[in-house]
């Protein structure tokens, strides 16, 4: 229940802030004073999109703010899953900036759009002209056929097997399509196999064969120099080793004389085991190395195959090789086995088709039982808006699974006697079409749970005494629910438990827009200009006052 709106520098509002009857209020006023401009604001608190040109003053934010009651609805759940503190009293603010920023809050903590609009759809439900082109659409006439026969229960069940099934239909497809692409490319896919596994590729190969072949073909030539240097550690009169023995034996000589020598020493033994160990060495490497012309013509020719490969598969390394022979063993595999994988996958998408196909028609079952109570209960609530005639007929066609079950359906409408009924967009004119929507609104209004209800000149069409029982009926939903109507009927706007009118304010530099509660003389006045005009006559005082039962 809204407890307070209220808006600042919105439109032609600079400052407006009212506080609705928890029952029926009554909002009036002449047609452009503003009254529309207020519910595009209460557009804004339930998510609608906002831009900069809503704003009167440009250098100024635009801040809409509601106050609801939601302590008896049910909602801690939602606010728990939306992470958002729960109060029995719920503050919902949208701001926007002059730069166009908006924002959107909660209890003052920051929210997305979309999860105001989730909260809104459970605190109002905003009558608009909107509603009455949507009124003629097969998808909200289902909506409604959900609401009044209650079957969320098969929905959510529904759309968690629908959900199932469209995943099974699409993995299905993708892998007729995969097999098809697989089935072109077997052959090859095998081929380029066969030719990379044939070589039993190693990680790290590469580089190893390219250093072993660098060595083979200058063999004669490293172990020449190997050799050289040898002979310079180990000739007998002027080999390195001879001398560095020769320096050692100094060394000691001189180390019992003083510290700088003993240091000299230590630091020449280090040295001295260094140059034995590359001594060493060479020799080790100069025994390893061998003229082998075999072994080098082998080497060149898996180099020769490797690169090869690279070069027709656009890679530059043995390790990308590898990988490309791990995919192509994949796709091989998986053409061997693509028989049993179709069929698996073929198999769940039937089970899943199947069990999808059953809470469809369960839900389909709930749905079409709940027809001819829908359609005598909107004829009986019609006769009492004084279409006597009205036939209300609701047409089915299966369809195929879709997010809405197997269900087409078609509201029919004839307001005359002896007329078939046909299409509403072909039959209902505006005053018919408005008492349907609100004998609509009036059989779901407990079937969808709304805290709030907000009607937009949904009297539109119609006079005297069928307004008179439109209002009647409106007092009968705010029994349960709080009820807002915007009305320039009379009849309908002396019925309210409050009474806000709205007008234009030309006294500064701008027009703005503004809304004050009437009091009882004032609302007198204003039902009297209703009914007569500006100058209201003695008579139309007293029918003002009728109207009030005062």
């Amino acid at each position: 229940m809204l407890k307070s709106l209220s808006i600042s520098n919105y439109a032609l509002i600079d400052q407006l802030h009212m506080q609705p009857s928890p029952a029926l209020s009554m909002i009036t006023g002449e047609t452009g004073a503003g009254k529309s401009i207020m519910l595009g604001a209460v557009g804004l608190l339930l998510g609608n999109r906002s831009d900069t040109k809503v704003l009167l003053h440009a250098d100024k934010k635009c801040v809409i703010e509601g106050v609801f009651d939601v302590g008896t609805y049910g909602l801690k759940e939602f606010f728990d899953q939306a992470e958002l503190d729960y109060e029995p009293t719920c503050i919902i603010r949208r701001e926007i900036s002059p730069a166009g920023k908006s924002r959107s809050f909660v209890n003052d903590t920051p929210v997305l759009l979309d999860a105001l609009k989730n909260l809104g759809s459970f605190l109002m439900d905003v009558h608009s002209q909107h509603d009455t082109l949507q009124l003629g659409e097969g998808s909200y006439q289902l909506k409604l056929i959900d609401a009044f026969a209650q079957t969320q229960e098969e929905i959510i069940q529904y759309k968690a097997d629908y959900k199932v099934f469209l995943k099974s239909q699409k993995d299905f497809n993708e892998m007729s399509k995969r097999s098809i692409e697989l089935q072109k490319e077997a052959d090859f896919n095998q081929f380029q196999l066969e030719e990379l596994s044939v070589l039993g590729l190693k990680e790290g190969e590469q580089a190893e064969l390219e250093s072993m072949q660098e060595i083979l073909e200058n063999a004669e030539e490293i172990k020449l120099k190997i050799n050289e240097m040898l002979n310079l550690f180990q000739d007998e009169q002027f080999g390195i080793s001879q001398g560095m023995s020769q320096v050692q034996q100094g060394m000691q000589s001189l180390e019992r004389f003083a510290q700088v020598y003993s240091s000299l020493k230590e630091r020449f033994q280090v040295v001295n085991i260094e140059l034995k160990d590359i001594e060493e060495t060479l020799a080790d490497e100069e025994s390893k190395v061998e003229v082998d012309f075999g072994r080098l013509d082998e080497i060149r020719d898996r180099l020769s195959k490797i690169y090869q490969l690279q070069k027709k598969h656009g890679v530059t390394s043995v390790e990308e090789l590898i990988v490309l022979e791990k995919e192509l063993a994949d796709k091989v595999f998986q053409f061997q086995n693509l028989d049993e994988t179709l069929a698996k996958a073929k198999s769940e998408l039937e089970s899943s088709r199947s069990k999808a196909s059953s809470s469809a028609k369960a839900l389909s079952r709930k749905r079409l039982a709940s027809f001819i109570d829908f359609q005598r209960s909107l004829e009986s609530l019609l006769a009492g808006l004084g279409m006597e005639n009205s036939k209300v007929v609701l047409e089915h066609n299966s369809t195929e699974l879709s997010i809405n079950g197997v269900d087409e359906i078609e509201l029919m409408f004839s307001a005359n006697k002896g007329s078939s009924p046909q299409p509403l967009k072909r039959v209902a004119s505006g005053g018919e079409f408005s008492r349907l929507l609100f004998a609509i609104k009036y059989l779901m209004a407990d079937k969808m749970a709304m805290p709030t209800l907000i009607f937009d000149e949904i009297d539109t069409g119609i006079s005297g005494e069928v307004a008179l029982k439109m209002v009647a009926m409106m007092q009968e939903i705010s029994k349960k629910h709080q009820v807002i109507c915007i009305t320039h009927l009379p009849q309908v706007a002396g019925q309210g438990d409050l009474h806000y009118y709205v007008y234009k304010d030309n006294s500064s530099e701008k027009t703005v827009s503004k809304i004050k509660l009437l009091s009882q003389e004032e609302r007198v006045l204003e039902l009297a200009k209703m009914i007569s005009g500006a100058t209201p006559s003695a008579s139309a005082i007293e029918s003002a006052k009728e109207l009030l039962r005062l």
